[in-house]
């Protein structure tokens, strides 16, 4: 219970960019992962023994190909004579192995689903009071030196802008009501709606236009999932949830015509709930809708250059003219933000996770990236749940305007979609098959290395030294 308490403070501290000390890379947050890394491996290496479970095996595959696109990568770079950013370069060096680590060390284990479901638990009974810690600051209850809780008109905590809240925010979100759709009994179900409440609050008032998007799109997703679920549930006698499904499939058409006349009206009050949850400036949209294209055209011109193969680590874009200058004119701008600063060498990204992997591994990262995320949207899927799917969904739509690699808790997301999916019988039994078969072959190499050991040949003095 310590080390699920450590880990779930580390996913929720860790978009707490705000509270690092002035000049390192790591905070409260990093601090905790680190120290649950290391706790988890002692533990593994005093068992000696890993069961390689499917979840396990297809996160060690994804992070080898992945090491073999940045070191493939890395050497084009050098062959090409392209230049990078060095403290960049090395943020994400850094980053990756503590990343692949988190990722792989929460599915060890030969039950691995029981230990995620605790600490989605923690999870989302602790992000609750650390939000609303936040939101206390930002009201002026307290007051932390080194911290603006505020992003011009848009909340953002403790972190450095309101996209990494955002991002915790509509993850706990979902894995609330994941939670409550799996809860058995009344009190926990509860509970888990409960811890839902002030994370979506939060997320809306961080004014991030894909939580805005994705907060329009959950309700029609989760209804779709769960129609799906009551319409093919394989229950002989048919359960009153199956039967209101299949009461709504065939009366939609009916529906669907007799509200004809009301559609206009729905589309218009639609488009206006969804202009009064995002930013009301259509100027600021448009310049921010330029940018990320002319963003987005020079990391595909970046990625092609290098024959797919990307450039390694670090970003590998420059910073748009349009960026500096607005810089140079605005004066008042959020305290303790760390942009990347004008130099000789590229040191932007595209905010897109496809585009910046495809500027660092080249087209074997993206590929197999794609693997991984519809490996988890399958095994998130067969369970037959709407939350994990939907989660998954509103992930990618994050990824569309960010680099959602480096957020730790997008990797235990993934874990516990992975793991999501019960492992059949027969792939349980070839599972211990093969780690027996491990176990035998480890006992049969320390049994030759015992008989093939020289033992020494005892005469009468050494047998007499013995007797004394």
């Amino acid at each position: 219970m310590m080390l699920d308490t450590l880990f779930a403070f580390g996913l929720l501290l860790t978009p707490a960019s705000q509270l690092r000390v002035a000049g390192l890379p790591v905070g409260p947050g990093e601090l905790c992962l680190i120290i649950w890394v290391t706790l988890i491996l002692g533990r593994e290496a005093a068992r000696a023994s890993i069961v390689l479970t499917p979840a396990l095996s297809r996160l060690l595959l994804f992070w080898s190909l992945f090491t073999l696109a940045q070191s493939l990568g890395t050497l084009t770079a050098k062959l090409i004579g392209d230049e990078h950013d060095p403290v960049w370069f090395i943020h994400d060096v850094m980053a990756y192995p503590l990343l692949a680590a988190i990722s792989c060390l929460s599915v060890i284990g030969p039950h691995p689903e029981a230990r995620l479901r605790r600490i989605t638990w923690l999870l989302c009974g602790l992000g609750t009071p650390v939000i609303v810690a936040q939101l206390a600051d930002a009201w002026g209850l307290y007051d932390l030196p080194s911290v603006d809780p505020m992003w011009w008109d848009q909340f953002r905590g403790w972190s450095s802008n309101p996209h990494q809240l955002a991002v915790l925010c509509m993850v706990l979100g979902f894995l609330s009501l994941h939670l409550a759709e799996t809860s058995t009994r009344l009190g926990p179900r509860m509970g888990a709606l409960a811890c839902a409440v002030i994370p979506v609050y939060t997320g809306r008032i961080t004014g991030s236009d894909s939580f805005t998007l994705i907060f329009v799109l959950a309700g029609p997703l989760l209804l779709a999932l769960k129609c799906r679920t009551w319409l093919f549930s394989r229950v002989r006698q048919i359960s009153f949830r199956s039967a209101f499904a299949w009461v709504i499939v065939l009366a939609l058409p009916g529906l669907v015509i007799s509200m004809a006349p009301l559609a206009y009206s729905i589309a218009v009050e639609a488009s206006d709930l969804a202009k009064s949850m995002a930013r009301d400036n259509p100027e600021q949209t448009k310049e921010k809708t330029e940018l990320r294209f002319e963003l987005w055209s020079q990391a595909l011109r970046r990625g092609f250059e290098s024959g797919m193969l990307g450039l390694g680590p670090g970003p590998h874009l420059a910073i748009p003219n349009s960026i500096v200058s607005a810089r140079k004119l605005d004066m008042v701008h959020p305290e303790f933000v760390e942009h990347p600063k004008p130099s000789f060498v590229p040191n932007f990204e595209a905010h897109n996770t496809m585009l910046d992997l495809f500027t660092q591994g080249g087209l074997l990262v993206v590929l197999s990236f794609v693997w991984l995320v519809v490996t988890a949207f399958r095994s998130a899927y067969a369970t037959g749940g709407a939350g994990l799917p939907a989660l998954l969904c509103g992930l990618c739509i994050y990824a569309i305007a960010t680099f959602l690699l480096r957020h730790p808790i997008f990797w235990f997301v993934i874990a516990v979609c992975l793991v999501a999916e019960p492992v059949l019988a027969n792939q349980l039994r070839s599972i211990a098959r093969s780690n027996a078969l491990r176990g035998h072959a480890r006992l049969a190499n320390a049994w030759s290395r015992s008989l093939a050991r020289p033992r020494p040949a005892y005469g009468a003095s050494q047998l007499g030294s013995r007797s004394s």
